[in-house]
């Protein structure tokens, strides 16, 4: 099984028609927020292969391709928000935007906000645990867990709810964008107890047995 997970920047790298030559045999596309629809589409078209992502802080709709469509979400993609959905054998879960930093926004959060959404996926994760054995083997969110490759500003502080989530479910992955990459030190890659949390930004290719 391989992963290509995405965020928050358009690469050329990937947006181009070779890109399944570039990086072959993808199974699976995961978005991890603030990129434009279009280009998710174009992803999935290219790699051939099915899509599940969640909404980042600056995401909006309608969005404006190159070519002047207008698009409401991604065609072909299905938005895991406050989901728990099973994709390839896998079971992959879904939490979008970031601390809310603005008044009002679609895709941001108090803590308290993003604890009431985590709930409404306490019982399936729950079920999932009894009948099958396991609660969850990805997580899927724009931000970071608190105090976990986040920032020391509002609207780059991961959420502490990631952290009590992660430790009860012990998801084998937890997927994040939001936080930029600039210097090639920065960590990226981080165990919180049974769980690897990577930032993806800008892409990261998962593979796994």
């Amino acid at each position: 099984m391989k992963i290509l997970a995405v965020s928050d920047r358009v690469l050329d790298k990937l947006y181009h028609g070779h890109a399944r030559h570039t990086l072959p045999d993808i199974d699976l596309l995961i978005g991890c927020g603030d990129l434009p629809f279009y280009y998710l589409d174009f992803l999935t078209s290219a790699f051939d292969a099915p899509l599940v992502y969640v909404h980042g802080n600056h995401d909006h709709g309608p969005q404006y391709g190159d070519d002047g469509r207008v698009w409401s979400e991604v065609r072909g993609g299905v938005n895991i928000h406050g989901k728990v959905v099973a994709r390839r054998g896998l079971i992959l879960a879904g939490l979008e935007g970031s601390m809310r930093y603005k008044a009002y926004s679609d895709y941001m959060y108090t803590e308290r906000e993003m604890r009431l959404v985590v709930a409404q996926l306490v019982p399936r994760l729950l079920w999932n645990r009894q009948r099958l054995g396991r609660a969850l083997d990805i997580l899927v969110t724009h931000s970071p867990p608190f105090g976990v490759h986040d920032r020391s500003d509002l609207p780059h502080t991961g959420f502490k709810v990631f952290l009590s989530f992660l430790r009860l479910f012990k998801p084998r992955y937890h997927l994040h964008g939001h936080i930029h990459i600039y210097r090639q030190d920065e960590v990226t890659r981080t165990q919180v107890d049974e769980t690897t949390v990577i930032n993806v930004y800008p892409y990261h290719v998962l593979q796994l047995d």
